[in-house]
């Protein structure tokens, strides 16, 4: 026998049978809609009655969308990519999956978009957990008190507005007044810290982000900061979700008991592409022009933040939301949302950074609701009388400009003021040790630089700075460890403030 013969192929009935007799395959359901209409950003779908809210839908051209309005025999979308590539007719299948963002250790140093793709040309970043981006606010159960200060290396904000981890703080401020730059210091002093940091740019220009990441690399902080830009080029979907990615990315960390600080730059953005967003979808609009729910979208937003309990991961997610005014206007409708929703804000004043007063801290206005009981003692010392000085000066400079005589007591009030105002300029990209803050304030407060020209304030300064960091070492650690400070402490430091205004004097020969 041959064999072909032997080998031979089974016949066809006896391949049916076989197949017949196989149990048979589950079937799969697949929904698939179309594209009924278009605009910039929104696709407007149909066919897909089962599709849930927030569900994550992929179109036959690869770009991805959020359900986000539900209507009878409709769905409007909000497209996570470019809408050009898109056309009526198109199919569109449910994923039935939410939309998601990278988490975890793979993301620090790198710039991602909000989906955390790498935007750096780094190469990728591996595949790993994703989370996400909406999740529900820690239960109350969940939170304990803030009583940890979040140092910002700024004279102004940590001896008058203070920050505590956990606590939401708002940035607020017209265009061009240091909202971004403050934000920014305030991540560089975490350099001597744990902290991870989180920035999150929402409808910036590039070049604007670029300047950052220069910042942060020269400052040494890249390494432990993750960078998540939502561009004013990209879908304006991308940045309505950038901000709640961010808050993802911060949520990871603080579960494994690290403390998180997350910079929203800006929430204004947001607002505007959330409102562009809702337009396109028919949504009526009310105060502004906005939705009804805008005071929702950032509401759920900022309450992921807060000090966490030891069963919740025993971490923190501290948030300096940043706000854009436009002509110092406090009562327009987003920054009144946000002042509700934060613990407290610092507000950033035109009217001083016309005066050249940088950081342009308007310490009448900004309040800091939680960060005084998380305040180090030593700071908490000097803080009342930093602001009753101020306030008093203020409202005497006023009145000095027309002319009045004055007496000797109000003479007086008014150097001091001028010369405290002058102690709390500092440059941007310089944030300033615990111990080296605290001498320069209190050597202000004792009146070491009353009558000096603001350059010589600032070279006072300077060396007063230079003599702490060498000479108080033991200082910084009391202050490190949360303890007061004596009077002779104090006079320490104001020593270091007369010794080196004496010095500038004799170095010009003055008597």
């Amino acid at each position: 026998m041959s064999s072909e013969t032997r080998h031979a192929a089974p016949s066809p009935q006896a391949l049916l049978d076989t197949l017949l007799s196989m149990p048979a395959p589950a079937p799969r359901l697949s929904e698939i809609g179309e594209v009924a209409e278009l605009a910039d950003g929104i696709a407007i779908v149909t066919g897909l009655e089962r599709a849930l809210s927030d569900e994550l839908l992929r179109f036959d051209s690869g770009v991805e969308g959020i359900v986000l309005d539900l209507e009878p025999g409709r769905l409007g979308v909000v497209l996570l990519g470019p809408s050009e590539g898109l056309r009526v007719g198109e199919a569109v299948m449910r994923t039935h999956q939410v939309v998601s963002t990278k988490v975890g250790p793979k993301l620090l140093g790198r710039v991602v978009d909000a989906l955390g793709n790498a935007l750096d040309g780094a190469g990728q970043i591996g595949a790993g957990k994703t989370s996400p981006v909406e999740a529900e606010a820690p239960r109350i159960l969940d939170r304990k008190a803030i009583s940890r200060p979040l140092a910002t290396g700024i004279k102004a904000v940590d001896a008058a507005v203070p920050v505590g981890l956990g606590q939401r703080e708002l940035v607020i401020g017209d265009r061009q007044t240091g909202k971004t730059s403050l934000a920014v210091d305030a991540i560089l002093n975490q350099k001597s810290t744990d902290v991870i940091c989180i920035y999150c740019a929402i409808g910036q220009r590039g070049d604007a982000v670029a300047k950052v990441i220069g910042a942060l690399r020269d400052g040494g902080m890249m390494k432990r900061t993750v960078v998540v830009s939502a561009g004013d080029e990209d879908a304006a979907g991308l940045a309505y979700v950038a901000p709640y990615a961010a808050m993802t990315m911060a949520e990871h960390f603080a579960g494994q008991g690290r403390d998180v600080l997350v910079v929203l730059d800006d929430l204004t953005h947001h607002a505007r592409s959330y409102r562009e967003l809702s337009l396109l979808l028919r949504r009526p609009p009310g105060r502004e022009a906005f939705p009804g729910d805008i005071f929702y979208i950032h509401a759920r937003l900022l309450e992921r933040a807060g000090q966490f309990t030891d069963a919740a991961g025993g971490g923190s997610i501290t948030v300096l939301p940043v706000v854009e005014t436009q002509a110092e206007n406090l009562s327009a409708y987003i920054p009144t949302n946000l002042i509700s929703i934060t613990d407290g804000q610092i507000y950033l004043s035109p009217r001083l950074v016309r005066k050249n007063q940088f950081p342009a801290v308007d310490l009448g206005v900004s309040v800091s609701r939680v960060g005084g009981k998380a305040q180090s003692r030593a700071f908490r010392a000097v803080a009342g009388n930093l602001r009753v000085t101020l306030s008093q000066f203020e409202e005497l400079e006023d009145f000095a400009r027309f002319g009045t005589r004055l007496d000797d007591a109000t003479r007086a009030r008014l150097t001091r003021g001028a010369a405290v105002r002058a102690a709390l300029r500092q440059p941007e990209r310089d944030p300033i040790p615990a111990v080296e803050q605290l001498a320069v304030l209190v050597s202000a407060m004792e009146g070491k630089f009353d009558g000096m020209s603001e350059q010589d304030v600032m070279d006072v300064m300077a060396a007063v700075r230079a003599a702490a960091a060498k000479d108080l070492g033991d200082l910084a650690e009391l202050i490190a460890q949360n303890k007061e400070l004596d009077e002779a402490a104090r006079e320490r430091m104001a020593a270091l403030g007369e010794a080196a205004r004496a010095a500038l004097t004799t170095s010009r020969g003055e008597p």
